[in-house]
């Protein structure tokens, strides 16, 4: 039976009263910017331009990937296939996939689940997970996680430093310019920074799952103890060892242990490589990496090659 046209009006009105109201009939109410990377190889590799676009409260991660690449999905539409005929694939026992992460967090559901409030770096990679399937924290979208937390919440950063006031004043400089709100005692969810002589940041045990190997801390580099003293390699995306750095080498990176904040680790083998370490908090050196070594005035992406 065909409603009245008394009936089918007042129907139309009652819709589009919900959806004015933002009961999820509609789009919703815009919510802000985010933005938009997808690489390849551990971010070696571009794929397209970044990009920043405005989204609303229905949008979800995958829908801002739909809207700016042609993409297959599996399992329901919830997890990435393709990316613009780049496919998931097996090739002689190693394993390719689209991995994303928001804010430099790995995310823990698929991502037509994975709702935006606003402000967040979404970053998608294809890259070999045979070495580390999980890379649960990233470097490469500084200022973030610090300027607007991880996971959906705000979120403090607490700095631990181990090194000379100098070098531990210009640490909390450069996360007061990423809009971190540094806070002073642990708080619940709050992101570490780690900063300081490995030697000292090692004893921490988020940190410590470095020393494990890419497999449990998701950090491409090896810190040796070898008379007295640290030695630092860079591993290849296999995880096995491709160049030992010099006496003077640093490391950023990022790692996360029992679903806790990420935490961030801003160190080196001596005091010359710790303070190049802080020199590459930034924009430019971090963006689109996964973890970075520093020797000198010279920043080397890891994975290597």
């Amino acid at each position: 039976m065909r409603p009245s046209r008394g009936t089918a009006v007042a129907i139309a009105l009652f819709l589009a009263a919900l959806a004015a109201a933002g009961c999820g009939l509609g789009p919703g109410e815009g919510v802000g910017e985010v933005s938009l990377t997808v690489t390849r190889d551990f971010g070696r590799t571009p794929l397209s331009p970044a990009l920043r676009e405005e989204v609303v409260e229905s949008d979800t991660v995958m829908r801002v990937l739909e809207r700016n690449a042609e993409i297959e999905t599996r399992y329901g539409g919830g997890f990435v296939q393709a990316v613009d005929g780049l496919e998931a694939d097996r090739r002689d026992g190693r394993y390719w996939d689209w991995l994303y992460y928001v804010n430099g967090v790995e995310a823990g559901v698929g991502a037509a689940e994975y709702g935006l409030r606003g402000g967040e770096a979404i970053w998608w990679d294809y890259r070999d997970w045979s070495a580390a399937l999980r890379v649960p924290a990233v470097v490469g979208s500084w200022p973030q996680p610090f300027r607007d937390g991880y996971e959906g919440r705000d979120a403090p950063t607490r700095l631990e430093c181990f090194g000379d006031t100098t070098f531990c004043l210009f640490v909390r400089s450069r996360l007061k310019s990423a809009g971190a709100s540094l806070v002073g005692e642990s708080a619940e969810g709050a992101i570490r920074v780690l900063a300081g002589p490995w030697a000292w940041v090692r004893h921490d045990p988020a940190a410590a799952q470095i020393e494990d190997g890419p497999r449990v801390s998701g950090v491409f580099a090896e810190l040796e103890a070898r008379g007295g003293r640290y030695v630092m390699w860079g591993l290849d995306e296999t995880g096995e060892r491709a160049r030992a750095f010099g006496a003077d080498a640093g490391l950023v990176a990022a790692t996360r242990r029992s679903g806790g904040a990420p935490v961030w680790v801003v160190s080196g083998v001596s005091r010359a490589g710790e303070r190049a370490a802080a020199r590459a908090l930034d924009g430019a050196t971090l963006h689109g990496r996964y973890a970075v070594a520093t020797e000198g005035a010279r920043e080397t992406p890891l994975p290597l090659r």
